[in-house]
């Protein structure tokens, strides 16, 4: 194992709950594939320009296209909070700034 996962509080896992097998097959998958491989590929994991440190897991499922909101922690753990189905090409500014508030809060709580 390249990497363990941890989540922050429940934010993920209430939106992981919402979907439907098929997509948590997929989201599983790719939470795996980050587990395991050094370098993951942008497809799945990509730093979101303009922040400092925040990445989203990329998930397409079908026409369905899935953002998670994560970061890293101490060089190895990737923290997952929020996530949500994306509509539009652009990932919106408030799921973004939420994400950003969620990893703050992380960060003051695990100095």
């Amino acid at each position: 194992m390249v990497r363990e996962i941890i989540f922050y509080e429940n934010y993920f896992i209430e939106f992981y709950l919402k979907q439907d097998d098929k997509v948590k097959e997929k989201i599983k998958y790719v939470l795996e594939l980050i587990k395991q491989v050094e370098k993951v590929p942008e497809k799945f994991l990509k730093h979101i320009t303009g922040t400092n440190g925040l990445f989203e897991i990329r998930i397409e499922y079908q026409s369905n296209i899935y953002r998670i909101f994560c970061c890293f922690d101490k060089g190895r753990l990737l923290v997952l909070f929020n996530g949500f189905q994306k509509k539009t090409q652009k990932t919106p500014n408030n799921e973004i700034s939420k994400a950003q508030n969620l990893m703050k809060e992380y960060f003051n709580q695990n100095k």
